[in-house]
């Protein structure tokens, strides 16, 4: 099918006449029609002229509806050739969760970033009183200051990962640390392959590199060893991004029979296993212990990534690649083009910070699992049909919905005050409609808040105008 007519649009779309406003009522149903395959992507649609026609409304309202889903990403024009469908790329697109408003007064539920530890304080007055001393160098050091690095190290060795300074790379984040190795380690056409759900700044990141992303399902009850495998083998993958430990979104864990296999299939297919451990803390129930996936790694074809933004605090913007040392050189070699070093004072901190490793831990812990208790229990009580699996760690549920599509409730919840994660924004092409991701990193009380919000969008639809996603936010 290359085109649509406009009675053809207006029988699919099928817009009750009487909906308010009108132009968004076309908007979210032809977005729905899409996004369910009855209208195709890359399909012309008709002249606004015509399909005013045909709808009966004036042409103003099908150009403000056509507006609005050029600006979700759901349409694309060319002056002279018309309009067609299309899906939108969340690298540039008003769907993707960094285009949004700051400071705007909404409840932030689309981010899964906690608050800085009581220790943070503490642990900054120390990194000053350290900083002096390295005043005397050049201040660039880009595989990381030898501090930093020997505590990360020993804490992987006391992980049962015996480690040496030599195979850590302070990055900027753990951000930083997959643009890093992804642009080392991936050439233009390479196969990536990438859990479905999974976090969105790698999907953003394998997109960037042009690599062909092969993505493979997980649901909250874990990965399944064989469809793993069989990717690699089938796609012939270069890389695969995973994130083990209280995956973001779906909470799951992966046990240490299903790394082992994991890490087995990557040897035999000759893919290397990127290891986002930036939720690795933060078990929040008794759950049996996990071995890094690098205890698995018989042939240093494991790369792991930390970061001290889940544990610690995002704003101290500090992460860390653990690898072999000649891939460290390679990486420390290449990231002279993007960075060149991480900020020293920040570094300090964080190395500080390792030294209170347990106390902090414990205090995150406790926050979390409060915050999940309450988020848990209020869902319960506003939106019981809503469904999903209380995970065991991590900072996140990720909810099935009860037949509302994510992208709508997204936009209502918006004018009732609540900033959410739909599920596409997890996902590739699109899929993924019909769950949210619900961060439990802020305070019960915001939580309960928050719930009571999204309950009245779910239950009233839009309060007042839509709140769109304008200037630059985190989604993490």
């Amino acid at each position: 099918m290359r085109h649509l007519s406009a009675l053809q649009v207006a029988r699919l779309a099928d817009v009750d006449p009487a909906a308010r406003p009108y132009y968004r009522a076309l908007a979210d149903a032809v977005r729905a029609r899409v996004l369910d395959g009855q209208i195709p992507v890359r399909v012309r649609m008709p002249a606004e002229r015509h399909l005013a026609e045909a709808l009966k409304v004036s042409r103003t309202t099908v150009t403000a509806a056509y507006d609005l889903l050029r600006e979700r990403g759901y349409l694309e024009s060319r002056q002279g050739s018309g309009s067609w469908t299309a899906l939108p790329d969340p690298a540039t697109t008003g769907d993707n969760p960094w285009l949004g408003s700051d400071g705007d007064g909404l409840v932030q539920l689309h981010c899964a970033a906690p608050p800085a530890p009581s220790a943070l304080l503490t642990a900054m007055a120390q990194a000053v009183e350290d900083l002096p001393r390295y005043g005397m160098g050049v201040g660039y050091d880009p595989v990381g200051l030898p501090v930093l690095r020997e505590r990360i190290a020993a804490y992987y060795t006391a992980r049962g990962v015996a480690t040496r300074p030599e195979q850590i790379l302070v990055t900027t984040g753990s951000q930083h640390a997959i643009q890093l190795v992804l642009a080392l380690l991936v050439a233009p056409g390479d196969a990536v392959l990438i859990e479905s759900p999974t976090y969105p700044h790698a999907i953003d990141v394998a997109r960037q590199r042009g690599a062909r992303i092969v993505p493979v399902g997980i649901s909250s009850d874990g990965w399944e060893p064989d469809l793993l495998a069989g990717a690699m083998r089938q796609s012939g993958a270069r890389l695969a991004y995973l994130m083990p430990d209280f995956q973001n979104p779906t909470g799951a864990l992966m046990d240490d029979a299903t790394r082992a296999a994991v890490t087995g299939a990557a040897r035999r297919y000759g893919t290397m296993v990127l290891v986002d451990e930036a939720w690795a803390e933060l078990a929040l129930d008794d759950v049996p212990r996990t071995a890094p996936m690098a205890a698995f790694d018989t042939d240093s074809r494991v790369v792991t990534i930390g970061s001290a933004s889940k544990l610690w605090w995002g704003g101290l913007r500090i992460g860390w690649i653990r690898a072999t040392a000649a891939l460290v050189r390679r990486l420390a070699a290449y990231r002279s083009a993007v960075d060149i070093a991480s900020p020293v004072l920040e570094q300090l901190v964080v190395a500080r910070l390792f030294d209170r490793l347990e106390e902090t831990r414990a205090e995150r812990r406790r926050a979390l699992r409060a915050s999940r208790d309450a988020l848990v229990t209020a869902l319960g009580e506003q939106l019981p049909a809503w469904t999903f699996a209380v995970p065991r760690g991590g900072g996140t549920l990720w909810v099935r919905l009860d037949g509302v599509p994510a992208g709508a409730l997204a936009e209502a919840a918006a004018t009732h005050g609540v900033r959410l994660a739909p599920g596409p924004w997890f996902g590739l092409e699109g899929t993924l409609e019909g769950y949210v991701r619900l961060p439990f990193t802020q305070p019960p009380q915001v939580l309960r808040e928050a719930v009571a919000r999204v309950a009245a969008a779910r239950a009233r639809g839009p309060a007042g105008d839509r709140r769109p996603f304008d200037d630059v936010i985190p989604m993490v």
